[in-house]
């Protein structure tokens, strides 16, 4: 077998999952505040495919992935995104409050998910390890370790408080209406923005990786406090 490819299933396999209960998190949110459109739409759903966008999801991360094996020969980063669940903003109670908490709830998922991840740990070191070989349990651990990082890694990533992402649809909610309708207007442009500091800044300011910088300190940070608070040291 090839050495990294129990690696890369358990990394997989954790992003999906991650990803998924995200979207489906903010789709519940959202029918609990009154809004039925993701419902009705067929999104509120722990199917993974049905929050496939065959750009975010298939085609940008398959280009980054291949261009980074020809190119240097390993993965150093990853990007991209899954279909949005629709929400109708003006269909929910208190529309600006709830487009807050619908916003809040994908990253509130994934910190849940991270917290269960590490409480699990326990759950297979007490009943699986007995019964299964080291490998086994060795692959149970890989992949709930990586369910951590994972979950983390979306959660915070999605609390940059930039359009259209979950942090920028908070912020939105938090200014006051004269500041929130023209910063509402960059949506259309937030994506190049992210893509412009996660990729093309480190590329042409050497040594300038803000996102990086902040993500990789936040996760180390958050991978430990999780660890701690589930009692694994």
């Amino acid at each position: 077998m090839i050495a990294w490819l129990p690696e890369l299933v358990a990394a997989v396999l954790a992003a999906v999952l991650a990803i998924t209960l995200h979207e489906a998190a903010h789709g519940y949110a959202a029918l609990a505040l009154g809004d039925d459109t993701a419902r009705q739409q067929g999104r509120l759903s722990l199917n993974p495919i049905r929050h496939v966008d065959p750009v975010g999801t298939l085609i940008v991360p398959g280009i980054l992935l291949v261009g980074q094996l020809l190119t240097i020969g390993r993965v150093e980063g990853m990007f991209g995104w899954a279909k949005p669940v629709p929400v109708a903003i003006w269909r929910l109670r208190w529309p600006r409050q709830g487009m807050m908490m619908v916003a809040a709830a994908g990253p509130a998922m994934n910190f849940g998910l991270a917290l269960l991840a590490g409480g699990l740990i326990h759950v297979a070191e007490a009943l699986l390890a007995p019964w299964l070989s080291a490998d086994s349990v060795e692959g149970v651990y890989r992949f709930l370790l990586l369910s951590i990082l994972a979950n983390l890694v979306l959660g915070l990533f999605n609390l940059l408080p930039i359009l259209p992402l979950d942090g920028g649809r908070i912020l939105a909610g938090l200014l006051p209406r004269p500041l929130a309708l023209p910063f509402m207007r960059l949506e259309p442009f937030g994506i190049l923005l992210v893509l412009g500091l996660v990729f093309v800044l480190p590329r042409v300011a050497d040594g300038v990786d803000p996102v990086g910088w902040v993500l990789s300190n936040v996760v180390l940070r958050g991978f430990g406090l999780v660890l701690w608070l589930t009692g694994n040291g």
